[in-house]
């Protein structure tokens, strides 16, 4: 009677969908409700995550595997969540604070790297120093496009790009640029952590790539 009553109530109140998505379903699955209430891209279990939409998350989980080594053009909680899974995690961060906090934080396999932000500077030729080394590069960072087309050097013949909120319109350029060197462009998009909205997340990859697209 008592969870007739409520469920009554809260549905009047326009309440019980909100109910219903925090007591069970893939929010809570996910751990969104967690990571919008902590401000933190973690799990339902407090463990970090990918700031990145949720289908790519799962996408990744199951493809990626221990052998690989990852790029990332800016670092934070998924440069803690590639470590778990991968070989090596080399992060390349502008914040200085950030920097240090994420070194402090590392597991022995992650390399973070500091630049000041210049656009076309430093930053985004850092990863000029590596040759043919990385499975997975990530765009996440800032100066993406200039990013973008200093990575390809870096990356294994069957490497791929992930560039995180792929529907902003102002990277159409390193769009165009990747798919001019024959990527394709696989989309996924849904929620992420922390935040209330819809965001979209693609991976860029060739005919030959290490996640079997």
């Amino acid at each position: 009677m008592v969870r007739a009553l409520l469920r009554k109530l809260l549905t009047e109140l326009h309440l019980y969908g909100l109910y219903s998505l925090y007591v069970k379903g893939p929010l809570r699955d996910d751990g969104w409700f967690r990571s919008f209430d902590e401000g933190r891209a973690v799990d339902k279990d407090g463990n970090p995550v990918p700031f990145i939409t949720y289908p790519a998350i799962e996408f990744l989980s199951r493809r990626i595997h221990p052998e690989m080594s990852v790029f990332e053009f800016g670092s934070g909680s998924s440069t803690l969540w590639w470590a778990s899974r991968v070989r090596e995690v080399v992060a390349c961060e502008h914040d200085p604070k950030w920097f240090l906090e994420i070194r402090a934080r590392a597991r022995e396999n992650v390399t973070v790297i500091h630049h000041p932000l210049e656009y076309g500077g430093a930053y985004s030729k850092a990863i000029l120093n590596f040759k043919d080394r990385f499975d997975i590069v990530v765009v996440d960072g800032r100066d993406r496009v200039n990013c973008a087309k200093n990575c390809l050097g870096a990356l294994k013949l069957d490497g791929v790009v992930l560039w995180d909120n792929s529907d902003r319109t102002k990277y159409e350029e390193g769009y165009r640029f990747l798919g001019d060197r024959g990527f394709r462009r696989l989309d996924f998009v849904g929620m992420c952590p922390i935040v209330n909205e819809r965001s979209q997340t693609s991976i860029f990859y060739r005919r030959e790539n290490c996640l079997g697209i």
